[in-house]
């Protein structure tokens, strides 16, 4: 049975837990400090950020690397614990051959999405009741700023400062930082000494390094952790070490009947070598897909089989206007130094990066209008030996999509 907070009992013969994960914020309970997490939350910080001139990101995951392209009119301080951005997707050469997009004076046209878009129905307000909790806003999905307007109180586009290898330290509300006597920066231009900021702001960020920044407000894009909380009490679920609830290789729980996926479990089955897991919306739809088929398939007593989406980790998004494909294991995750990587990067056109083990392609990371997509998946997958190609892999001149075809 499952028991809801009204009171309600429901009985179930089967029944799948898909309650996501909810973000790991920097701070709980203070106002100046938002999440971003589902399509509600989004559209707080759009109404936030209608009425700032500067606020602070921390974080350097995908809404992080999305939020400071998207934003305009407003300054930006980004503090990454990281030497270079995106480091949950790219190396250090990929983010060097994106940060030219963020210091672009102006925005472009948004690349053309060639793939289902999904939005929300209806006005937000609507059919809500008064008072109702403010936990039930839908997943973000992949097109969760279409429609925001993420525009500051400025004229300018861009305004990005990074601060590197760097955390938040502490976060003082304006009456304690005027108390303290700390002096706090202007917002950086170019390599110049930064100033002592004269403005007053409603809210302060102290780095690890030392360094102290006014905003009206700060975006914490830490991460998530699986949303276990309501499931565990009185439950013997096996928990993995990330926190979520371990399924194995047909999604089932540790518990008879119970089934996960999604953010909140975690992959406790032998794992293809070029597959991970990663929370993120593609992957959380396609285990609720198949988590839906194994249930489907336990109740009629058939056996089912695993789905190939498990075979070969792949994921395409936008950053910085640029179509991004990760696939495999794109930045070498579990394979020791035993790897090599070829690269192909046109600066302001595309970046490509492959991982290659004892001749075999093991993943690939490919940003900009590349094209071989389908080619590296289909390398990756039959595990060819391609050690006879050696460079000509990436060579421009050479088809290699026709050639392999």
């Amino acid at each position: 049975k499952i028991y809801t907070e009204d009171g309600k009992e429901y009985i179930y013969e089967k029944l799948c837990l898909c309650a996501g994960a909810k973000p790991k914020l920097i701070v709980e309970g203070n106002p100046y400090v938002l999440g971003i997490r589902d399509t509600d939350s989004a559209q707080a910080f759009q109404k936030n950020l209608a009425q700032a001139e500067r606020i602070v990101v921390v974080g350097n995951g995908g809404i992080a690397l999305e939020l400071v392209y998207e934003i305009q009119g407003c300054e930006v301080i980004w503090a990454i614990k990281d030497k270079a951005i995106g480091n949950t997707f790219f190396d250090a050469g990929a983010a060097e051959f994106l940060l030219p997009k963020l210091t672009a004076e102006s925005q472009e046209t948004p690349i053309e999405c060639k793939r289902t878009k999904y939005t929300v129905e209806g006005s937000e307000e609507k059919g809500r009741p008064p008072g109702a909790s403010d936990k039930l806003g839908s997943a973000l999905g992949p097109d969760w700023h279409e429609g925001l307007h993420l525009k500051g109180t400025k004229e300018f586009s861009h305004k990005v400062h990074i601060e590197i290898l760097c955390e938040v330290q502490k976060i003082h509300l304006q009456q304690e930082f005027i108390q303290l006597q700390h002096t706090s920066l202007t917002f950086p231009k170019g390599e110049k000494n930064v100033e002592a900021d004269e403005v007053l702001w409603p809210v302060y960020v102290e780095l690890t390094n030392g360094k102290i920044y006014g905003c009206n407000f700060i975006v914490s894009a830490t991460g998530v952790v699986p949303n276990v909380e309501p499931f565990l009490d009185g439950n013997n679920f096996a928990v993995g070490e990330d926190g979520g609830l371990k399924v194995d290789k047909h999604m089932h729980t540790s518990l008879p009947d119970v089934f996960a996926a999604g953010d909140i479990c975690t992959a406790a089955w032998e794992p293809s070598p070029v597959w991970h897991q990663m929370r993120l919306w593609t992957q959380a739809r396609q285990m609720g897909w198949y988590a839906a088929k194994c249930m489907a398939a336990e109740a009629l007593g058939e056996s089912i089989d695993m789905d190939f989406s498990f075979e070969l980790f792949a994921h395409i998004t936008k950053f910085f206007n640029y179509k991004v494909v990760v696939l495999g294991k794109y930045n070498a995750q579990g394979l020791g130094s035993e790897h090599e990587l070829m690269l192909r990067c046109t600066k302001g056109h595309e970046y490509i990066k492959v991982v290659m083990q004892s001749g075999r392609m093991m993943g690939a990371v490919l940003i900009g209008e590349t094209d071989l997509e389908e080619t590296f998946e289909n390398l990756i997958l039959n595990q060819m030996d391609l050690s006879a190609y050696g460079e000509d892999l990436l060579n421009p001149d050479i088809d290699i999509e026709d050639y392999f075809d």
